[in-house]
């Protein structure tokens, strides 16, 4: 029945929206009239209202979907959706304020004396409105008013006029910043989590181990990295379009041709293109560079976006007089140059003011601060009395922000019925059985995806299938994806909904504003190229992930909160850069190391001799380690394509028995539960099942090969023994670091430890002559305490006066206790300050071994990685990595 119900719920939601009833609604409407039947049904055939749910009750799957929405705005961490109202508002604001007719013109003039020339305009300005508006219907509304009519007046052919302008408006759906990607970037937080867990559980069943290593686990996203990984593959789409075009002129010049353009190419045009192209860029620059850069977030850069789109829109419909047109724009660019500066010369923290220059610098923040806030209140006052225009953008950021959330919590709600009759098990049961795993499952999801964009709108995909498929995909660890990764092709994937036949909305708009002679057939004609363009994308972008992966990786190990060195996930990635670096350094280094073994370090306190004497010989010992630890890898290599086979085979196997297993237990429990002679029949139905289960365990475990606990023993040793080599050349290296730097640090402190010789002497007389609870006395020797915590090395005799600080304490005061543990201190200094002055000339050889190593074998050690080592661990880490052979 739990079949039935779910099949009741996907047709009763085809047919609410084949009906055309407002999707908004008809997404929980379905959920909660199925629920309703089952619960009903339930309790009429077998008095119990759960009965016919694969898990739960009906009250439980009501409310689960507004209890998922919900925990969107109740956590903190996830604040993604605060940005679509912002964004909406600036694409919104953009669009009334006429930019994209300014641009179309221009840039027509600008392309026009190529052949191709027009469709590359139309391209051009789609990406520039993509990265501005994002808005789909506005922008080919526009671009179908002013581009469609001079390329037909110009012998353009209309399939590829009108193929051309669909499909550059739909690039606000994958160029950044962009609705889609923020619905995908919420569902794919879920998703991590559900993925993690899984992959968790995979783990613990095939190794027996109780904790996953975390470099094995899910990476989660979030919408500033969607944002990142999807420019590149927006800027690929681009100029595929445009080679297109390029392409299709070449070889039929009569379907594209150039267009003469009147006027000259003087000073004034190109102030003209200046002034139509500098503030869409610079907003753009602005927010995106935000981003990137990391001085902003998502939501922060929305507000941004925000602001920037009411001052262009501000002197854009200005109609009063026109010297005073670009004043706000002006004061707001002074502004902000303002504060660029002031942030790069003074500490702009307020409770960090210190001094006078602090306060100069916040004083001019303050002003610029104000300039720019007048400016945006200008800028949007002229908005406010231009035809209402500012109460218009506010309606509809209100009419389509609400329409986003209601259809985000009836998706919730539906998802949670889904759930309730199993089809999320249903679905990931068929996945995971077909044959191939996990690149046939995902193509076999991208299909399903591609399909239903035929139908539906692209919130629906997102918010409906993502959070199904995309636990599975993402918790397998052959494929070992990146959430950015997928939420990229999915976006690729969900952006062609609006190009295919027959509810492409791209299509519905265009035909709206296109002339009579511009037949149907022929736009669908024009986009099946450009539908194909889109395919090829995402193929590409599949099949190199780094296209996506590596802007992410990049802003955030050049960010300030980059991750440390050590950092488990990217171990692996490191040890490959430290082996590339000593393939031609390491005689240079093995002289270096060789050298600092041959120091005298007789001077130093056995303590020290002997951490340092074994810090350098951890040095040789670590390159040890590392070549074996490349050794045992190749050795994994090459016998995992033996073993992976039946690696598989007995996984899956496993994994079918532990799902039997479960379901007989089940079943025991409920034929334990019926003891009355009315019971009898169905508890002998559960008994029958259940022996057939156990029957058919033994028959999944005896096709497990009789060599396989062999075979996946000696492949476990390969393994171990590369992870083994892998700890103790992290183990190793460290030791090479930490022991010479820590006698680096004490002696640098040299002339710090003397500096307090004067205060410790003096302290002796005090001792002696203070008066019995004075509450003072504690205080001045804890003083020299918190000094000499400061100076490196110095723990011995800090450790030492504190025994004589405890002795002053007012209700123990002992003074001949004190000046023992005084006199103590000060003989532990006298020896100190002995041998740091001996091995004071151990200073710049130390320096010169630590200098070394410090990019390779110090490496972990170091606060942060270096410019070129973290551009290489975003290459690195940019690749998918298969970790199965763990699993």
């Amino acid at each position: 029945m739990e079949l039935f119900f779910l099949a009741v719920l996907v047709v009763t939601m085809a047919i609410a929206l084949g009906s055309g009833f407002p999707v908004a609604f008809a997404l929980p409407g379905s959920a909660i009239i199925t629920i309703t039947l089952a619960a009903i049904s339930g309790y009429l055939f077998s008095g119990d209202t759960s009965a016919f749910f694969h898990s739960g009750g009906p009250q439980q799957w009501l409310s689960a979907g507004v209890t998922n929405l919900r925990g969107v705005f109740w956590e903190v961490e996830r604040d993604t959706l605060i940005a679509i109202p912002l964004f909406i508002f600036m694409g919104i604001m953009l669009q009334r304020s006429k930019i994209a007719e300014d641009l179309l013109v221009t840039m027509a003039q600008l392309f026009g004396p190529v052949p191709g020339g027009l469709g590359i305009s139309v391209v051009f300005v789609g990406a520039l409105l993509a990265a501005t508006t994002g808005i789909v219907g506005a922008t080919v509304v526009a671009m179908g008013l002013i581009s469609l009519p001079a390329m037909l007046r110009n012998n353009y052919s209309q399939s590829l006029a009108t193929g051309t302008i669909a499909a550059s408006g739909t690039l606000g759906q994958i160029i950044p910043p962009s609705i889609v990607l923020i619905i995908l970037a919420d569902q794919l937080a879920s998703a991590t989590d559900q993925a993690s867990t899984a992959r968790k559980a995979l783990h613990k069943a095939s190794t027996g181990e109780l904790s996953m290593p975390s470099s094995f686990d899910v990476s989660s996203t979030s919408a500033g990295e969607m944002f990142l990984g999807a420019l590149v593959p927006g800027i690929l789409l681009v100029l595929i379009y445009m080679l297109y075009i390029l392409t299709y002129a070449f070889f039929k010049p009569d379907a594209a041709p150039a267009v003469k353009v009147e006027g000259k190419f003087d000073r004034k045009f190109w102030g003209t293109v200046a002034l139509t192209l500098i503030p869409p860029l610079t907003l753009i620059f602005l927010v995106l560079g935000s981003i990137i850069s990391g001085v902003a977030t998502v939501n922060q850069a929305g507000a941004i976006g925000a602001a920037g789109a009411m001052v262009m829109a501000g002197y854009r419909l200005h109609e009063g007089d026109k010297k005073l047109r670009f004043i706000p724009a002006i004061m707001a660019l002074a502004a902000l140059v303002i504060l660029s500066l002031l942030l790069s010369k003074f500490d702009m923290n307020l409770k960090a003011i210190d001094s006078a220059n602090d306060v100069l610098g916040i004083r001019l923040g303050v002003a610029a601060t104000a300039l720019l806030i007048a400016a945006i209140a200008w800028s949007g006052w002229r908005v406010f009395r231009t035809d209402g225009t500012l109460d218009g953008v506010m309606l509809e950021t209100a009419k389509t922000t609400s329409l986003v959330f209601i259809i985000l919590l009836g998706a919730a709600m539906l998802t949670a019925a889904f759930r309730a009759f199993g089809g999320e098990e249903l679905v990931r049961e068929f996945l995971l059985s077909l044959p191939g795993g996990f690149w046939t499952q995902f193509i076999i999801v991208m299909l399903v995806i591609f399909v239903l964009g035929f139908f539906l709108d692209f919130i629906e995909i997102a918010v409906v299938v993502v959070p199904i498929v995309a636990p599975i995909l993402l918790a397998d660890p052959s494929a070992n994806i990146t959430a950015v990764w997928l939420g990229v092709m999915i976006g690729l994937n969900i952006q062609t909904s609006f190009l295919t036949p027959p509810f492409g909305f791209a299509l519905f708009y265009l035909r709206g504003v296109a002339p009579a002679v511009v037949k149907t057939v022929q736009m669908y004609k024009g986009v099946i190229a450009f539908i194909t363009l889109q395919l090829i994308a995402l193929a590409v972008v599949g099949v190199y992930p780094p296209l996506v992966n590596y802007l992410p990786n990049r802003a955030s190990f050049l960010s300030d909160n980059a991750p440390p060195p050590r950092n488990p996930k990217i171990q692996y990635c490191m040890e490959q850069y430290v082996g590339e670096q000593l393939e031609g350094s390491s005689s240079a280094l093995t002289s270096a190391i060789a050298k600092a073994q041959g120091l005298d370090i007789s001077m130093l306190p056995k303590g020290l001799n002997k951490d340092l004497s074994e810090g350098f010989a951890a040095g040789p010992a670590a390159l040890e380690n590392l070549s074996a630890a490349f050794a045992a890898e190749e050795a994994v290599n090459g016998a995992a394509d033996a073993y992976r086979p039946q690696q598989q085979k007995v996984r899956k196997l496993e994994k079918e028995i532990r799902k039997i297993e479960a379901e007989a237990k089940e079943l025991k429990v409920l034929a334990s539960r019926m003891k009355t002679e009315e019971q009898a029949p169905r508890r002998a139905r559960f008994e029958a099942r259940r022996d057939a289960m156990l029957a058919e365990i033994e028959h999944l475990q005896s096709e497990i090969p009789e060599s396989w606990k062999d075979v996946h023993s000696a492949f476990a040793k390969l393994t171990k023994a590369e992870q083994k080599a892998r700890t103790q050349y992290r183990r190793n290296a460290d030791n090479a670091w930490d022991a010479p730097s820590a006698v680096m640090a004490t002696l640098e402190a040299n002339q710090a430890y003397g500096a307090l010789e004067g205060e410790l002497a003096e302290l002796r007389s005090y001792i002696e002559t203070v008066a019995e609870g004075d509450e003072a006395a504690e205080d001045t020797v804890k003083a020299l305490e918190d000094k000499l915590s400061d100076v490196e090395g110095a723990g011995d005799v800090k450790s030492a006066l504190g025994k004589a600080r405890r002795a002053l304490k007012p209700k123990k005061f002992d003074r001949e206790k004190a000046l023992a543990a005084y006199d103590k201190a000060a003989s532990e200094y006298a020896e100190q300050k002995q041998w740091r002055a001996d091995a004071e000339g151990l200073k710049p050889s130390l320096a010169a071994y630590l200098d070394s190593i410090k990019r390779t074998l110090g490496m972990r050690s170091q606060p942060r990685l270096e410019r070129d080592q973290a551009l290489y661990m975003a290459a690195c880490s940019a690749k998918h990595r298969d970790i199965s052979l763990n699993f």
